[in-house]
Order: C-alpha cells, then sequence, then structure tokens
C-alpha cells in the first residue's frame, strides 16, 4: 500500500479542531451512572485449557443497562498477591476468540482480561456477548451506523460504556490489584482504550495502536478500506442526513475524548494505513492531554508493529503498572 496521507512532518503537527457538542460531559456522565446502577463484580469460571503455566477463566460482567458482556481472564499459575492487570479491547468486527490467541500479557506477568464485543465476533475472531438493543432506523452492514441517527441510540454508546465497565469488573475481581489497571487495544481497540483513558482518569495509562473511533469526518472522507467506508456508503444514500450523523459521532469520537484524558500513553501509526489513515490517528494523539509518546511505522498498513509492537507495549506497561 503505497502512501496515501500526509507525509510523516505534516503528521507530527496536523491538528483537528474538537467536534464534542455542548452536553457531551453530561451526556456521558449520564449514560455511565444508568449503568453503575448495577453490581459490576465479575463471574468466573474456570476455563479447561492445555495450558501449563496459566490459569483461564470465562468471564461474565454487567456492561451497559446491566446486559451480560463475556471476557476471559487469563492468570499466572503459581502468582502470589495482587496482580497489576491488562484490560484488552479487541478491533473491529472481532471478539474474545480463543484464550490461546492471548497468551503474551498473562505470560509476561500480568492479569489479563480481554473483553469481548457485543454483537461483533464474526469477523477472525469469534465472540460470545450478542447486542440485545435492535436499531431503531435501517443501517448500512456493520455497526458504525447502527442507531446513528441519536447519539442515545447509537451502538458506540453501548459499547464504550462496556469498555469502561470492563475496568470496573477486573477492580472486582480476586488477585487484582485497582489501582494498577492499564488499558490498551488496536484499532477498534485503540479508539476504546482512549475513551476509558478520558471516562476513568484513574487507570494507569492506555495503549492505543492505529486508533480507530479517531476523526470520523476524516476517516469517511479518505479511507479506502474498512469501517469508516460504511459511513461514507450511508451518507452517499442518505445524503440529507449529514449533519445529524457526524452529530452522533462527536459523542463516541476519540478526538473529543483526547483532550479530557491526562494519563500516560502510548499511541503507535502506520503510515501506509488505508483502514485507519495516519492523520486520524495523529489527530487524536496531538490532543491528548496527559504524557504520551508516537511511534510511526513507516512502511506498514493496518498491522502496524506486531511483534515489534507487543514489545513496545510491553515496555510501556512495565513503566506504568511496575
Amino acid at each position: 500500500m503505497p502512501l496515501s496521507d500526509l507525509s510523516p512532518d505534516q503528521l507530527r503537527s496536523f491538528q483537528a479542531p474538537g467536534t464534542a457538542a455542548a452536553d457531551f460531559d453530561d451526556f456521558w456522565a449520564a449514560t455511565l451512572a444508568e449503568s453503575d446502577r448495577f453490581d459490576a463484580t465479575p463471574k468466573l469460571t474456570p476455563h479447561p485449557t492445555p495450558l501449563t503455566t496459566l490459569d483461564v477463566f470465562d468471564v461474565e460482567y454487567a456492561g451497559f443497562g446491566g446486559q451480560p458482556v463475556r471476557a476471559w481472564l487469563l492468570l499466572p499459575r503459581g502468582r502470589g498477591g495482587r496482580l497489576p492487570c491488562v484490560v484488552e479491547f479487541p478491533g473491529y468486527g472481532g471478539g474474545r476468540s480463543d484464550p490461546l490467541d492471548a497468551l503474551v500479557y498473562a505470560s509476561a506477568g500480568y492479569a489479563h482480561l480481554l473483553m469481548d464485543l457485543r454483537g461483533q465476533g464474526s469477523a477472525g475472531r469469534s465472540g460470545d456477548t450478542p447486542d440485545p438493543v435492535a436499531s431503531p432506523h435501517p443501517h448500512f452492514p456493520g455497526f458504525m451506523t447502527k442507531g446513528v441517527l441519536d447519539p442515545h441510540d447509537y451502538y458506540y454508546r453501548r459499547l464504550i460504556t462496556d469498555a469502561v465497565r470492563a475496568v470496573a469488573a477486573a477492580r472486582r475481581t480476586d488477585g487484582v490489584d485497582p489501582d494498577r489497571v492499564a488499558v490498551m487495544g488496536a484499532s477498534q481497540g485503540g479508539g476504546l482504550a482512549v475513551a476509558v483513558g478520558a471516562l476513568v482518569p484513574d487507570v494507569a495509562g492506555i495503549v492505543s495502536d492505529v486508533p480507530f473511533l479517531s476523526h470520523f469526518r476524516r476517516g469517511a472522507e479518505i479511507a479506502s478500506e474498512g469501517p469508516y467506508v460504511e459511513l461514507a456508503r450511508y451518507l452517499r444514500v442518505h445524503r440529507d442526513r449529514v449533519d445529524q450523523v457526524f452529530r452522533t459521532l462527536s459523542y463516541v469520537d476519540a478526538l473529543n475524548f483526547a483532550p479530557r484524558a491526562t494519563v500516560p500513553a502510548a499511541f503507535s501509526a502506520a503510515a501506509m494505513d488505508p483502514v485507519t489513515p495516519p492523520s486520524t490517528c495523529f489527530a487524536v494523539y496531538n490532543a491528548y492531554a496527559g504524557p504520551k509518546d508516537m511511534r510511526l511505522w513507516e512502511f506498514n498498513g493496518h498491522e502496524g508493529g506486531e511483534v515489534a509492537g507487543h514489545r513496545r507495549r510491553l515496555e510501556f506497561l512495565a513503566r506504568v503498572l511496575g
């Protein structure tokens, strides 16, 4: 994939205006208060695996509206005391998959909670969590336009709340140190991590790799592959709803969460990424209010740093979690 966005020098200085509505903070305070009425203590069921160094638990906790969300919890076997915890959010279309797909962080000594994605989990990695909320309006195939005409109905309002509640569930888990919880993800998971970093301001840090859900307007205008294209195709038909759609998206855009997040953060972007164009990632990075670092993979696409990215994440987690 050739370069199709700004040059590295232009990216580092790229700024995008925030689009948060005047009631942005009140909207999220009210949304989270609705779900805080439900106990976030997770139900853990031991899950058999052939692993000899890790213990795995099938997790269920109350997410948006008290609706059940699944997750995996992986713990080092023979652990002592309370462990720092990494809460991870998957990429678009995926789910929590099989725990054998997620061995790195527990193997490094962390408790690892891998959240499932409501309604997703049929694109590459499987999932087990339904989304029982029906969309009130027709939408383009996928999740980007599900309920997009009203921020209260929008799919990502529910998913971001599930992600916030995953941190609460992790903190209520025996063996987890509630003061040492970090959040991370790539693509969709990276955007969710930024949102959680703003909405749960006492997490220890965030990792946001090639973040999706970032600067929706630019993503819809220039992305040539992936979920942003769903927005463009929806608006190709619903020509009179452009302002209405982007108003809804403003409530879940990482660009508007970034100035509200102050914990240490590690970002990455890929210069040849057709799915999350690097300018959308840098827009969020440059708006981020806390201590931050950005790694640009100059000759990579949406795969980003892959194994090199794992090493960078582990180095960052060692700094913020101890």
